[in-house]
């Protein structure tokens, strides 16, 4: 049995050191810079900051963000 969590559409977001993160489960890009991304989700908005951050790969299902990342947050409003 799958955990409710994901049953629920919310996001997994995996992290790999500083420069790469993957968020599954998202629903569009609300905000694209070099400086911030910021991402819809089901639940609740994910907020990526840093430096030189791209979305390297997308997804209808999952997305990548390099970067040099020095922040990661939810924000409500999704």
């Amino acid at each position: 049995m799958l955990p409710p969590d994901i049953i629920a559409g919310a996001p997994i977001v995996t992290i790999n050191g500083r420069n790469s993160i993957s968020i599954e489960n998202h629903r569009k890009i609300i905000e694209y810079t070099g400086e911030k991304i910021k991402i819809s989700t089901k639940i609740c908005n994910l907020c990526i900051e840093g430096k030189n951050l791209k979305i390297t790969y997308y997804t209808k299902e999952e997305l990548k963000v390099t970067g040099i990342i020095h922040s990661v947050y939810y924000q409500q409003g999704a």
